[in-house]
C-alpha cells in the first residue's frame, strides 16, 4: 500500500532550500535583464531568506546592488547600492562577486565626488553671477 501511495504522488519532492535559493537568484537575474526591478529585488530577497547566509546570498546581494545602481531604475539609490556591494565585500570576502563589488563601490564613490564638485561649481557660478549683477547696478 505504501508503494502505491508513492506512485500516486502523495509524497511531494521538495527542493533543498539552497536549490530554491539558486532558482530565485536565476529568476532575479532574468527579471533584472527585463528591467523588472521590483520583481528582481523580491526574488533576490527570497534567495537571501532561503540561503541563510550561504551562497547564493553573495550573488543576491550583488544583484540588489546592481538594481539600486541602475540608471533606468526609477527607484535608483546609489547609497543603498554601495551598501549592498559593501556587504558582499565584508561578509563574503571569498565570493567571486567581490572584485566586481569593489569596482562598483569605486564607481559610485567617484560619481558622488563628481556630483559634489558639480554642485559646488553651480554654487560658484551663482555667486559670480550675483557679483556681476551687483557691479552693473548704479
Amino acid at each position: 500500500m505504501a508503494l502505491s501511495l508513492v506512485g500516486c504522488g502523495l509524497f511531494v519532492h521538495r527542493e533543498p532550500e539552497e536549490d530554491q535559493a539558486q532558482v530565485a537568484v536565476a529568476r532575479a537575474r532574468r527579471l533584472l535583464s527585463q528591467q523588472d526591478f521590483d520583481g528582481a529585488a523580491k526574488e533576490n530577497q527570497r534567495a537571501i531568506t532561503l540561503a541563510r547566509n550561504r551562497p547564493p546570498v553573495d550573488e543576491a546581494l550583488f544583484q540588489l546592488g546592481l538594481i539600486a545602481a541602475t540608471v533606468a531604475n526609477p527607484k535608483r539609490d546609489n547609497k543603498a547600492a554601495a551598501g549592498y556591494f559593501n556587504r558582499v565585500i565584508r561578509e563574503y570576502p571569498q565570493s567571486p562577486w567581490v572584485d566586481q563589488a569593489k569596482a562598483w563601490v569605486g564607481v559610485l564613490q567617484a560619481n558622488d565626488k563628481l556630483a559634489e564638485t558639480l554642485e559646488k561649481s553651480k554654487q560658484v557660478d551663482i555667486e559670480i553671477e550675483e557679483k556681476r549683477r551687483q557691479k552693473e547696478r548704479p
